[in-house]
């Protein structure tokens, strides 16, 4: 089991030297853009956009299938509901209570393809920036809150150590999985509740794990006097530069490009 969401890959890329906060707004911008899409050619222009800043970043293509396949279920379900419960005016299937129309099926893969987009596009930040400067750049942008006293350095630091721990606890279920093969664990029987009861032995020892590493986490931060982010500095300073700027401005062409393709255009 190898989730890739979270892990960073090293690098001197383009990418990895925006300011993370650019690539956070980005990120939200990109997630509010595909939203917006409706049409097969918006849809297309994203693939192009998406493979042009995995290529900038150096990012080989295997990573794309890993974003996808920690997903793949969720799409299939997404794709099943939505084709046999939508109904529309041209029927292309039909077999008893089960109905099929083209609308349906355009909608169902529109559906797919706006979730692999989201999946893919919020992966290049994890790829591409590390936890430190992700929470760096989450806590800056989140520090308009300290105004409604919000705990803005400690929820930065919290979804900073979540996607750290993410693939470790991946290779961690990983080998507790083939350590309960070894045992005689039958993780792909055909019969549901016996695969259930063939992850009780993963699932125990995991949460143990989860705890052991929690603790001593936090152990660490005391022996380290750690406490919050008052009065607290950094040896690097984030600043926005030229390649910032490009970035912008790459995006506002990208979400001019959607908005062409979906409202003006309105092609198929």
């Amino acid at each position: 089991m190898r989730i890739s969401f979270g892990q960073y890959i090293p690098g001197n890329s383009f990418v990895h030297r925006l300011d993370p906060r650019t690539k956070l707004l980005g990120t939200l911008a990109f997630m509010v853009f595909v939203l917006l899409i409706k049409t097969f050619s918006a849809y297309l222009l994203t693939a192009v956009f998406l493979a042009a800043v995995f290529i900038s970043a150096h990012i080989p293509f295997k990573y794309v299938l890993k974003s996808l396949r920690a997903v793949l279920v969720i799409i299939a379900v997404t794709f099943i509901i939505n084709i046999f419960f939508f109904q529309g005016k041209e029927l292309l299937w039909s077999w008893k209570f089960i109905h099929i129309y083209k609308d349906g099926l355009i909608f169902s893969t529109k559906m797919a393809l706006r979730i692999m987009s989201l999946v893919i596009g919020a992966s290049v930040v994890t790829y591409t920036t590390t936890s430190v400067n992700l929470t760096d750049g989450l806590e800056s942008l989140m520090k308009p809150l300290k105004i409604v006293r919000f705990p803005v350095h400690e929820a930065a630091m919290m979804m900073g150590i979540a996607l750290k721990f993410i693939p470790i606890f991946a290779d961690e279920t990983d080998r507790i999985m083939k350590a309960q093969t070894a045992r005689g664990s039958d993780f792909d029987s055909k019969k549901f509740m016996a695969r259930v009861k063939s992850y009780i032995p993963v699932l125990i020892p995991l949460f143990i794990s989860a705890w052991r590493r929690a603790d001593e986490l936090a152990q660490a931060m005391n022996a380290r006097c750690y406490r919050g982010g008052n009065g607290r500095t950094r040896y690097r300073m984030m600043k926005f530069t030229k390649l910032d700027l490009i970035a912008l401005l790459v995006f506002l062409a990208y979400g001019a490009g959607i908005i062409l393709f979906t409202y003006v255009f309105k092609t198929f």
